[in-house]
């Protein structure tokens, strides 16, 4: 049987999440630099002081949204009805459809990604946060918080195991350039062009696994 959280843990859950939404909702007409505090906290309706009780900064509330974007991106790729290379293409289909509702905050998103100079750890979402978020995912509670790799990892050993990738493949390097093409082929395209993105993605991936295979037989 699930847990259920006390009521000061949904509490807390429910004004975090109050506040990622507000910031989605701005980032579709304007910038993170533009984007206030107070104007997050009156769409929130909470005060800037309990702002900043949960958020140092904008940008810690936009790593937060972030991590619960690759929870449910991960949830994806594993509850996906395909498994192995077939499970990574769900992941760029789930990003590809992002960036199409959501431009903006997934723009803000990859902008951060290239920003930071260092793998941030991540943040934190409790069990509150992720049953009000996501009441319908199943199974959810016990997915680990982090980035992609987290999603992709076991597609790529499933991928390994069922001859898809060779078995010398050396899964970080295969996840490197993974990100390459998540994070990259947006910027390639920019905002006015992510109706190609879907198309694009499916392109890249069957450029890139080729190459993965090929690299491999050489190296024998």
């Amino acid at each position: 049987m699930t847990k259920k959280p006390g009521l000061r843990e949904r509490k807390f859950a429910r004004t975090r999440l109050k506040l990622a939404r507000a910031l989605v909702r701005r980032l579709e007409h304007v910038t993170l630099e533009d984007v206030t505090v107070r104007d997050l906290c009156e769409d929130a309706e909470v005060s800037e002081a309990t702002f900043f009780n949960y958020f140092p900064r904008k940008s810690e509330l936009l790593d937060y949204y972030t991590q619960l974007w690759m929870l449910e991106l991960s949830w994806r790729c594993r509850h996906a009805q395909v498994k192995g290379l077939a499970a990574v293409a769900v992941c760029f289909d789930f990003m590809a459809a992002a960036l199409q509702q959501q431009p903006g905050v997934m723009g803000e998103i990859i902008a951060r990604q290239a920003l930071l100079r260092e793998k941030p750890e991540p943040m934190e979402i409790g069990l509150a946060e992720r049953q009000i978020a996501y009441p319908d995912y199943e199974g959810i509670e016990e997915l680990p918080v982090g980035g992609v790799d987290k999603a992709w990892l076991p597609a790529l050993e499933q991928a390994v195991r069922g001859g898809e990738l060779p078995p010398n493949a050396h899964i970080p390097t295969i996840m490197a350039g993974l990100a390459a093409l998540f994070y990259g082929v947006p910027l390639v395209l920019r905002r006015s062009n992510f109706s190609a993105i879907s198309s694009m993605y499916h392109q890249q991936l069957a450029v890139f696994w080729a190459g993965i295979r090929a690299a491999s037989q050489g190296s024998r």
